[in-house]
């Protein structure tokens, strides 16, 4: 997860960028999460000196010093050597976008759901008191605790967890255009090892840095880690009550609303306008309801406001999103991660699977095939906006507009058929 500060964006915006980054095979660019594939083996090859490698360390520690870091915590950059294994990992992107529903099959288990559940009932008191204090539903923080490291059951994997300082000194010294991040969350590493008292030696974490229970990269950790224990130590690899509640306090930051959920699916009815799903309407509960849009949930306050989706088009389920699927899209912005975190957090409290299924048979595109669409909507006249193989918002308002002129369902939704209807696939 990534720091983001608190924003009174509404939730439209939010989902314009969760809607616009497809899931890959890996669960995120960034951080492993939890279930995530074993970091792929690089030939082993020596490390010849590189003095461009040297310098750029060298100027992390003086940084690094500048803050307030000790010396002899800084000096220990000198003796990192490059992770071989994080540089495969960072290429290792799939070339077709995997389908959200494979996301959230392989990570919505039956075994995950009890195991959950269980957690639910051992921790029980300790979740009272974080849920007390910072206001955060313990079920979906649970949620997040299974799917960022399946209850911590992937912190004693070694295919999984590696030094924190020798990843992302490998992410903070490569060529790409996120180095400059990566410095920056070298940096905090380095300042979390300096802190009194120290954490738990060695500092891990995923290939990408990630720490602890609820995966929080350091400058996350430096900002919202708590002792909730009371032993001392902001420790978030080896208690619970630490990293639950500090992420409970990360999210009440990013502006979690007590008590309320983080939104349903939908019942949609006979004939519906899906140019209404636009992604970017917020109506009230009670003003969908007018449109014959029901939630699933009865419970929830008519009054709350909510934007509809259809990821997967009119064939699949759809969303009604309230302002707390917000603040789960700060942890990660892909929408796969965050459906999935939102409805383990539903099954953990009893609730059934998603009602209506997802269209398991289509065929999803490259990114290369979504260019070559985006290109081909632009030759007849529509405005996907630029041709960058993802298939954000004005490319969907691209497809809802050649879909609407060609008298098709206006969903959005794009796949393989569509495609080749289109004219974009040989």
């Amino acid at each position: 997860m990534r720091c983001r500060r608190r924003s009174l964006r509404p939730i439209a915006r939010i989902l314009v960028l969760a809607l616009a980054m497809p899931a890959l095979s890996a669960a995120r660019a960034e951080t492993a999460g939890s279930n995530p594939p074993s970091v792929p083996t690089a030939p082993a090859a020596s490390n010849p000196p590189d003095p461009g490698r040297a310098e750029c360390l060298g100027a992390i520690a003086r940084e690094a010093r500048e803050r307030g870091v000790p010396e002899a915590v800084a000096a220990r950059l000198a003796d990192v050597a490059p992770d071989p294994d994080v540089v495969a990992a960072t290429r290792n992107q799939a070339e077709f976008v995997k389908p959200i529903w494979s996301y959230l099959d392989a990570n919505l288990t039956e075994a995950r759901i009890e195991a959950g559940r269980a957690k639910l009932r051992d921790w029980a008191p300790t979740l009272a008191a974080i849920e007390a204090r910072y206001g955060v539903d313990r079920h979906v923080l649970v949620a997040f605790w299974g799917v960022e490291s399946t209850y911590g059951s992937v912190l004693d994997d070694p295919g999984i967890v590696r030094p924190v300082l020798r990843s992302l000194a490998t992410l903070a010294c490569s060529e790409g255009p996120r180095a400059p991040y990566w410095r920056g969350e070298l940096v905090a590493a380095l300042q979390i090892m300096a802190q009194d008292p120290p954490p738990p030696e060695p500092l891990t974490g995923s290939w990408a840095g990630a720490m602890g229970h609820t995966q929080f990269m350091p400058t996350v950790y430096r900002a919202y880690a708590v002792d909730f224990d009371g032993d001392g130590r902001r420790d978030i690899w080896n208690s619970v009550p630490d990293a639950l509640a500090s992420t409970a306090n990360y999210l009440r930051d990013m502006g979690w609303r007590p008590g309320e959920r983080w939104g349903s699916e939908a019942r949609l009815p006979e004939g519906f306008d899906y140019a209404l799903a636009d992604e970017t309407t917020e109506r009230s509960l009670a003003a969908w309801r007018a449109l014959g849009v029901e939630s699933r949930d009865a419970s929830t306050d008519e009054t709350v406001r909510a934007t509809l989706i259809v990821p997967a088009g009119a064939r699949g389920p759809a969303f009604l999103l309230q302002p707390n699927f917000r603040m789960i899209l700060r942890y990660n912005t892909a929408l796969s991660y965050a459906l999935t975190v939102a409805h383990l957090s539903d099954r953990l409290r009893g609730a059934p699977a998603f009602a209506r299924d997802w269209p398991r048979g289509d065929a999803m595109l490259s990114a290369e095939a979504l260019k070559g669409l985006q290109g081909r909507l632009a030759e007849l006249g529509f405005s996907p906006g630029a041709a960058d193989g993802k298939p954000g918002p004005r490319t969907r308002a691209a497809i809802r507009a050649y879909q609407a002129a060609r008298g098709l369902t206006p969903d959005g939704y794009v796949d393989a058929a569509l495609a080749e209807r289109i004219g974009a696939v040989p």
